[in-house]
């Protein structure tokens, strides 16, 4: 068991992904005293509060101001800080952009930005609401590193491995309440280094965030029913990506479906679709996520099953991907490149 985090083992299906990265966040503000946290009037609804009570000389409520607030956490960190910002991802990834890109990235700056209710995730608040274009903008900036953990183990992960991970990063997560795919957190995260969940020679489904879980299931359903052989790759860090697993995938299983809770353009799907491309290895290859238009309003879990991204759509979408011909008995790829 890792170092404090043994609370987790039996609290983490009662705890959303946010609870779980205050808790986490409050254990290393105990051990590194240049963590500061920030936040622009969302700390109860982000969970950054409970570091904001626990160190209140350390802690920056700057009011409803985005841009201010990673302004404010540029300068922190230049004077040698490491600050943790949260707010929503939609205030994030759009009203924020420009200082995200500007103060932080462009000058290399330590800033860790937990950015909560991404996705589809709060659901019934509205399309104004929904952040499904972060992950386009994120990994566009220069020196950004992107992560999309799974479930809460895996933020936990993420939160203690960013830490002495230099550079800014950005961790997307939920509302709460996604479902929980590990149990425990000793499976060998490490950033830039996608996760086997199961392995498998039909075809890899690739995905991220709260897809893990439903790709889990299904592919454990598809070799029951279907006979299919499966492997899933679990994407936490959309970049740096790991291109050696996702080439690995496409030359021992040939067809590759991308699952995210995203537009996509230019998310998980998009980073996958321009690895195979300079591969110059074929395949057949669906990405799966929200469709170019703003997602629709309504209970997360039926959003999710409304753009196939549950179990039940990756089943299906699987079986189309199975259906599509291409020049499987061509096994020399030499001469496609």
């Amino acid at each position: 068991m890792s170092e404090g985090l043994t609370w987790t083992v039996y609290d983490a299906n009662t705890m959303t992904q946010a609870e779980i990265y205050g808790e986490v966040l409050c254990m290393l503000g105990e051990k590194y005293s240049n963590i500061v946290g920030l936040s622009a009037d969302l700390a109860n609804s982000t969970k950054i509060g409970k570091f904001g009570k626990k160190f209140p000389e350390r802690f920056f409520n700057v009011g409803i101001a985005e841009q201010n607030l990673f302004g404010i956490s540029a300068g922190l960190a230049k004077a040698g800080f490491i600050p943790f910002v949260s707010t929503m991802a939609v205030f994030t990834a759009l009203r924020a952009a420009e200082q995200v890109r500007t103060d932080i990235c462009y000058q290399n700056l330590n800033c860790k930005i937990i950015a909560t209710h991404a996705g589809t995730s709060f659901g019934t608040a509205g399309t104004t609401h929904h952040c499904t274009e972060d992950i386009a903008i994120m990994r566009s900036f220069s020196n950004m590193t992107v992560i999309v953990p799974a479930d809460g183990i895996e933020t936990a992960n993420a939160i203690k491995a960013c830490v002495e991970y230099q550079g800014p990063v950005y961790i997307r997560i939920g509302r709460g309440f996604e479902p929980n795919h590990y149990q425990n957190e000793d499976y060998g995260f490490k950033i830039g280094k996608a996760v086997e969940i199961q392995d498998g020679t039909d075809i890899t489904i690739i995905c991220c965030g709260s897809t893990v879980f439903h790709a889990a299931q299904a592919a454990k359903i598809l070799k029951e029913d279907d006979g299919l052989s499966v492997r899933v790759l679990n994407i936490h860090t959309i970049k740096p990506i790991d291109t050696e697993s996702i080439i690995k995938a496409i030359k021992e299983t040939r067809r590759i479906v991308t699952f995210e809770d995203h537009n996509i353009i230019g998310g998980l799907g998009t980073a996958v679709a321009d690895i195979i491309a300079e591969s110059g290895k074929g395949c057949a290859f669906t990405k799966v996520g929200i469709p170019d238009c703003f997602a629709e309003i309504g209970y997360p879990e039926d959003l999710c099953n409304y753009y196939k991204i549950d179990t039940d759509g990756i089943i299906e979408k699987v079986r189309e991907v199975m259906g599509k011909e291409f020049e499987q008995d061509d096994e020399d790829w030499e001469d496609e490149v």
